[in-house]
């Protein structure tokens, strides 16, 4: 079966497409969506993309895109997307950027990469597995109250102090270095269970967010997509949780306001900085066609901002 991407209309209508236009896909996974981007572009338009995860740039999914003189991927971070664009001499030039943010189905639906509580695999849980320390290695050495506030803040898991407790009596015992030894762990120290919700499902998400630094990397690509962006350039975001989004709304708005100068009193028009973007419509969720079809879509929140020029904000 085909591999369907989230929201691909919704995608292909907020990036404003133009034929000779020149575009970045932050997150190829599978090339759904840089494969409909370049089926929408013209013999001039030319696509960018890449991914932290060397596999997706490997795959057979990026071999049968790489064939077109339009296009061109690279195994990549977010927070290099501005050295990678000026790479290129495109400063300044980029119509428009997609980050479908979170984990991709190839590394859910792959238990060696011991992303999924579902499959029993290795503790990996890397998107780039060629640097950092994996999920085993890192419960194996990381103190009680990091594992607290790493899945209270990252899961947002009531009971996050009950779960770190039990890894590490049990790390004492044995290693954990499984997917199903954790989740199983996880599953005995939750005295509540959610309905319709593993109880592994906020812990796993929290870990994984931590080894691969996603916040982080997420608040230095919005910023550096801001930077390279064109006048008139879209930025396009699919969030699939909570934090994620509200980074990615905060961030909007922030830069789609005014910004007085801190420590100044009374405040004057010459003080106020003036955002480089406008936001565009409200959040977008995926449909109810889609996610009968495609059940991971129903978490997704898609927003969208334009980058206006600099002449336009001055006071």
């Amino acid at each position: 079966m085909e591999h369907v991407p989230v929201m691909l209309s919704e995608v292909l209508q907020q990036l404003a497409l133009k034929k000779n236009g020149i575009y970045l896909d932050g997150t190829f996974g599978r090339g759904g969506h840089s494969r409909e981007i370049l089926n929408q572009l013209g013999p001039e338009g030319r696509l960018l993309a890449f991914d932290r995860d060397i596999e997706a740039i490997n795959s057979d999914y990026a071999q049968a895109i790489g064939e077109d003189p339009r296009f061109q991927l690279k195994h990549n971070w977010f927070s290099k997307l501005e050295e990678f664009v000026a790479s290129q001499d495109l400063s300044g030039k980029i119509d428009g950027i997609l980050l479908d943010l979170g984990v991709s189905s190839p590394q859910l639906d792959n238990p060696e990469r011991g992303f999924s509580f579902l499959r029993d695999g290795l503790l990996d849980m890397r998107m780039d597995t060629q640097v950092g320390v994996s999920a085993a290695e890192w419960l194996a050495n990381v103190d009680e109250a990091t594992l607290v506030k790493v899945l209270f803040e990252y899961g947002e898991e009531r009971f996050a102090r009950r779960i770190a407790r039990a890894i590490l009596e049990k790390r004492v015992e044995t290693p954990i270095t499984t997917t199903l030894q954790l989740a199983k762990l996880i599953e005995d120290a939750v005295p509540i269970k959610e309905k319709h919700k593993h109880p592994a499902t906020r812990s796993f998400q929290a870990i994984r967010i931590e080894i691969n630094r996603e916040l982080e990397e997420l608040k230095d690509v919005l910023q550096q997509a801001v930077n390279v962006l064109k006048p008139g350039g879209r930025l396009v975001v699919i969030s699939f949780h909570s934090l994620e989004d509200r980074i990615v709304k905060r961030f909007i708005r922030h830069e789609s306001g005014a910004k007085h100068v801190l420590g100044r009193l009374p405040i004057k028009e010459v003080d106020i900085e003036r955002g480089l973007l406008k936001k565009i419509d409200k959040a977008l969720k995926a449909t109810v066609q889609e996610v009968t079809l495609n059940p991971r879509s129903r978490s997704a929140v898609l927003r969208v901002a334009e980058k206006i020029s600099a002449s336009s904000v001055e006071v």
